[in-house]
């Protein structure tokens, strides 16, 4: 069976909707940058190719797809969630609070809203959908647009910390990753509340 992206907006479109926004994250796993959260609308039955989950698409595929889908959508909004922030709320909430962020910051108005796992506290109908940015075309644009927002964040990250190559690994928990913050301990781009970095913050207080 052929997978088909668009059917979650065609079958919105049928029903009347017109500006459906997806919206998703970037970053929930790793132990270091910020979490990024996007949002877009795309224009009614829209297509685009090689449109797909962020994570199946390759950087340079990626980043072609970005400049695309910033020139074709009727708006989009991009929220970067701090460090700090991340670990004050936790990964979890700061998703949510980065995706309802999006939807207010919005000037269109929006008719429907399709979420990647997340239910929402907004004022429009909306559908959560488990593994959306694979199923859905506009939460896919909008995990391309934090995908590739959040590694370019990393990219600059690293200039600044190169002990850790955050370009490398763009800060989840890789043996290498974990190898530098043993041997250079954390740095500020460091989630404290994620268990590797808590646990050599422990280790350092004893």
């Amino acid at each position: 069976m052929i997978k088909d992206i668009y059917n979650y907006e065609r079958e919105l479109t049928s029903k009347g909707y017109i500006n459906i926004a997806g919206t998703d994250e970037a970053g929930r796993g790793p132990m270091a940058g910020p979490l990024v959260v996007a949002s877009c609308i795309l224009p009614s039955m829209y297509t685009l190719d090689g449109l797909d989950d962020s994570k199946k698409i390759s950087p340079k595929m990626r980043d072609k797809l970005f400049d695309i889908i910033k020139k074709d959508a009727i708006e989009y909004h991009i929220e970067v969630i701090s460090v700090e922030d991340v670990d004050r709320l936790n990964v979890y909430a700061a998703s949510k609070l980065g995706m309802e962020r999006c939807i207010k910051a919005y000037q269109t108005r929006i008719d429907y809203v399709l979420s990647d796992a997340m239910p929402l506290d907004i004022d429009i109908p909306y559908l959560s959908i488990i593994k959306g940015d694979a199923k859905s075309a506009s939460i896919a644009a909008s995990s391309i647009l934090a995908k590739v927002t959040r590694d370019r964040i990393m990219v600059e990250l690293d200039k600044k910390y190169p002990e850790y190559n955050f370009k490398k690994h763009k800060g989840y928990v890789t043996k290498e990753h974990l190898e530098g913050i043993k041997k250079y301990g954390i740095c500020e781009a460091h989630r404290k509340s994620f268990s590797p970095v808590a646990e050599i913050i422990n280790k350092k207080e004893k």
